[in-house]
């Protein structure tokens, strides 16, 4: 809940109340809500940088337009937490990204001001086209405005978009919210100038008497006309980087001081019935007002609960390496021994762990920005001529390049190694962001061997084993630390598409992969209290499966059950009643556990696998209650 520390923004819950400011008042309000955020952040953690980066502008773009019945569409979300505050969510703020809670990102259901869903990056100008489209069709009048930041517009799908707007001139604006750049004061206040005087309504009027006037000079006239073009085209090319999106056929103004609140309103009023798609360049800082997020914008994108003070965050450092940290350092190593291998991020070197190949190899690392299709086929050129290609990509992000995963690397039976991490349940992110379709959409195809380790000793193995083998392999591996197993210096090569079992038991068998097989240890014990003898067996493969183990433990149990933390749809434990089917087993039980036909809230793990009842809890109670039942 806000405090009486915040006298403005305890006032705003709508655009509307926002419009009964003046402009000194939302300089105010920019304070109040940046300590806000850092205050509620530093308590639930959320992604702070780029949020503390569009006060200014978010505040602008709401003072002047009319939402919700105009429509903003932010890339992604996580630029939007001002947009969140000031439209009825300030006094639930507090539960941001919570079990329970308001969604990290923008989501359609939560409120009428989320015009579109946002988790992943380049969809706002294709979404905003298209809500263009639909108006005209409609013969409504609103207006529709992306909000796309920078990094978004590394992902092709951000430029396929354009190209169509450009060609549909239909009236929409682009806002690009460039964080990543740095203007002198001279050339800004050039720019500036110059922004201002193409927008202004009387220039506009003015430009558009002359046209009138022009075209009743004949050739003349015409020469007038291309002279003017030429003339304005000529001072932007000079002054501005705005001819790319004019090449687009959009109408280009800036770059602007995002921090200005003012000049931004300003802006807006005199562009936002201009014709045709405009795109308005404003320049922002990510961080802007927290002195440990201006410092390390990157760091501090995405952070856990932290210290105000020192912008540390509070997370007990005695906890085992997490996954991505001990994939890090795996392909490094590995690196150091095998001149071939190569890595691959899709704009994300910090968050899979390639940020140790780009500071000791860097010139074997390599940042495609968003562009996970692009990121794909690029490692299938790397694979066609003798390198072996690691793309560290999370789980949800690589879903965004089937095609290329199929069509370019699987078909041609390349080496490419998908180093998926943030495999299964993510926690906070949500629903945009849980890895739980992987298994399913890449069993599908053709030859793509699928392996998940058990702990973090065997994710080095799996990777070992990657390396080693000499067709496309994919590697699934979780969010957060690992079980704090003991690490061998010297790798083990796995025999492909066999499995292990871990725990010998009598009455049941519990056939898991990944992290379930942890979950399906600690479900065992708890079994045994009901004199129940469980047998847990590490599949490490969900394809090829290891048929003579399943096989083996046919023959040897009435009840089996497949535990994963991803759909049932097409996943692993489908994979095993597939081959049961093909076999003909007969006298065999089984029991599915995983991710029903549903999305998954955000909370935390924990909280996670007990509502799909995948903790060892859950599983022990599901298996309890399937012997019951035969």
């Amino acid at each position: 809940m806000t405090t009486g520390s915040y006298p403005i923004l305890n006032k705003i819950n709508s655009s509307t109340d926002l419009k009964k400011l003046n402009l000194n008042d939302l300089k105010i309000l920019s304070d109040e809500i940046r300590d806000f955020l850092i205050d509620s952040i530093s308590k639930t953690g959320g992604h702070l940088s780029s949020s503390l980066g569009t006060v200014e502008l978010t505040l602008a773009l709401h003072y002047v337009f009319d939402t919700p019945g105009d429509k903003f569409v932010w890339d992604v979300g996580h630029q939007a937490y001002v947009h969140k505050i000031i439209t009825g969510r300030r006094d639930v703020f507090h539960t941001l990204r919570q079990f329970g809670g308001i969604s990290g990102f923008l989501k359609r259901s939560e409120s009428e001001y989320d015009a579109f869903g946002a988790g992943h990056a380049s969809t706002a100008i294709s979404a905003a086209l298209g809500m263009a489209i639909a108006r005209d069709l409609a013969n409504e009048k609103f207006r529709v405005l992306a909000i796309v930041g920078d990094g978004s517009m590394t992902g092709g799908m951000a430029f396929e978009a354009m190209n169509n707007a450009g060609l549909s001139k239909k009236n929409m604006t682009v806002i690009l919210n460039d964080n990543n750049m740095s203007i002198s004061p001279n050339v800004s206040a050039i720019t500036n100038y110059f922004t201002e005087l193409i927008t202004n309504p009387e220039y506009n009027r003015l430009k558009a008497n002359v046209w009138d006037l022009t075209g009743k000079l004949g050739t003349h006239g015409d020469r007038i006309r291309r002279l003017a073009v030429k003339l304005e085209e000529g001072i932007k090319v000079i002054i501005t980087p705005g001819m790319l999106f004019e090449a687009f056929g959009f109408r280009y103004f800036g770059p602007m001081n995002g921090h200005n609140t003012q000049k931004l309103v300003r802006l807006f009023n005199h562009i936002k019935d201009l014709p045709g798609p405009i795109l308005v360049h404003v320049v922002t800082q990510k961080g802007k007002g927290y002195q440990p997020a201006e410092e390390n914008s990157t760091k501090m994108h995405g952070v856990s609960a932290f210290d105000i003070g020192t912008g540390k965050s509070i997370k007990v450092s005695s906890a085992p390496p997490s996954y991505t940290e001990i994939a890090g350092r795996t392909i490094v190593e590995l690196a150091k021994q095998n001149q071939k291998i190569v890595g691959i991020t899709a704009a994300m070197p910090d968050g899979t762990g390639l940020d140790h190949l780009q500071r000791e190899i860097p010139e074997r690392f390599f940042d495609v920005g968003i562009a996970e299709q692009h990121a794909v086929t690029f490692a299938a050129g790397l694979a066609t001529q003798g390198y072996i290609p690691f793309f560290a990509v999370y789980s949800s992000f690589l879903q965004r390049a089937i095609d290329q995963v199929i069509h370019d690397v699987a078909l041609q039976h390349l080496h490419v190694v998908f180093a998926i991490d943030r495999g299964g349940i993510v926690g906070s992110d949500g629903p945009t962001h849980h890895g739980v379709f992987d298994l399913a959409y890449l069993r599908m195809i053709p030859e793509m061997v699928i392996m998940s380790p058990k702990d973090e000793n065997e994710l080095r193995n799996m990777f070992y084993t990657a390396a080693n083998y000499d067709k496309p392999i994919a590697i699934r591996y979780p969010r957060g630390n690992g079980l704090g197993v003991a690490i061998s210096e010297k790798y083990e090569e796995l025999k492909i598409g066999k499995g292990e079992v871990v725990r010998e038991g009598s009455d049941v068998a519990i056939l898991a992969i990944g992290n379930m097989v942890n979950h399906s240890v600690l479900a065992a014990e708890i079994l045994t209290q009901a004199n129940i003898q469980t047998e847990v067996v590490n599949m490490r493969f969900v394809k090829p499966l290891d048929t003579e183990l399943i096989d083996q433990i046919a023959e040897k149990f009435k009840y089996i059950v497949t535990v994963e933390d991803g759909v049932l749809a097409g996943g692993f434990g489908s994979a095993v009643l597939e081959y049961m089917n093909r076999k003909n087993v007969k006298n065999v039980s089984v029991l599915n556990l995983g991710i029903e036909d549903t999305f998954i809230t955000h909370g935390t793990p924990d909280e996670l696998y007990k509502l799909i009842k995948i903790d060892p809890v859950g599983i022990a109670e599901s298996v309890k209650y399937f012997l019951q039942q035969k």
